[in-house]
């Protein structure tokens, strides 16, 4: 039974009860994603709600005997949700006293509530569990039990930065060669520096994929005044000309270089070569794993070997990105 309540809606279930999200709960959600096992600073409304204007939201937030026990964020397309279109990661976040029994039943608990509301599938973005405080692939087996299947499978490239591998020798060639041509590393924090930045990530973007950033200038500054603890414009200079650079996005254990971009300058001098040495020494011994993101296209199916081969050149190997699919 759905019952529509001022601001949200309820489902109940025996012990288990979800409610979509609405303003009035940000508090209670941020303060939940704050503490839970598998949490990343982009599920925080204050970073998901930057670009409501292009994602209807479909976050949903799960009771267990009146206690918030799970939150998802999510948005709806058509009769399709998305856990999140925006994000780079989604699904379940959840508290470290959860049990697998309870995640089967609020994914249960969740299939229903989306049949009631003539959902008809659910893209659902498992975090890799790399990014996990605690294990936390609770909601991995409940898709298993519920039915879901396996439905895109991408290649991330990531260092072990406690133990990592050693470099090939073209990457430390590179690396050799920026510092000989004299190129420097600079952490940026001026919104200047985000438009150049930025414009420079396009125009290589443009070229090679015929596509732009997913976020502005406006928007990824808007996001580092945020959340300036977390994300950070990394950038190599040469006679003060940008040339090179990363956007990391700083996380508990692991640093993901969200953007990486060199013009044709720094392809040759080896810039973006010299920010990646940056960061990995840097991060050594503060973090555990520094994440390239992923090297294929198509779902996963077309492996990008020339960009993943650079990224393996700095001691990177393989953790999987996984989407499943749900059929309501």
């Amino acid at each position: 039974m759905t019952v529509e309540l001022v601001g949200y809606i309820e489902m109940k279930n025996s012990e288990l009860s979800v409610k979509r999200y609405c303003k009035s709960m940000e508090k209670d959600w941020d303060n939940f994603v704050r503490l839970a096992k598998n949490s990343l600073f982009m599920f925080q409304r204050n970073y998901m709600d930057y670009h409501s204007d292009r994602f209807e939201d479909y976050s949903m937030m799960f009771y267990r005997n009146g206690k918030l026990v799970a939150v998802m964020p999510a948005n709806i397309k058509q009769n399709t949700v998305y856990s999140h279109g925006g994000l780079t990661y989604g699904g379940l976040i959840v508290g470290n006293d959860i049990r697998q029994n309870v995640v089967n039943d609020v994914i249960g608990t969740l299939i229903q509530y989306l049949r009631e509301n003539h959902i008809k599938n659910i893209y659902y973005k498992i975090i890799p569990y790399i990014y996990h405080k605690q294990p936390s692939e609770e909601d991995k087996y409940a898709l298993f039990q519920h039915g879901a299947r396996l439905s895109e499978v991408a290649a991330a490239t990531v260092i072990n930065l406690n133990n990592p591998l050693k470099m090939s020798h073209g990457r430390i060639e590179n690396i050799n060669k920026a510092t000989r041509n004299k190129v420097n590393i600079k952490e940026c924090f001026a919104k200047k520096d985000f438009d150049n930045y930025i414009e420079l990530l396009n125009k290589v973007l443009e070229t090679r994929h015929g596509v732009n950033a997913v976020h502005t200038s406006d928007e990824m500054f808007l996001l580092y005044e945020r959340f300036p603890q977390n994300i950070h414009l990394i950038c190599a200079f040469q006679y003060d000309t940008m040339i090179a650079g990363a956007i990391v996005y700083e996380y508990e254990e692991i640093i993901h270089t969200q953007y990486l971009a060199a013009d044709e300058i720094a392809r040759k001098n080896g810039g973006l070569d010299l920010v990646i040495a940056y960061l990995i020494r840097k991060y050594q011994g503060h973090k555990k794993w520094l994440d390239f993101g992923i090297s294929t296209e198509d779902g996963g199916r077309y492996l990008n070997e020339g960009l993943i081969a650079q990224k393996e050149g700095f001691g990177g190997r393989t953790v999987v990105c996984e989407l499943w699919e749900l059929e309501i």
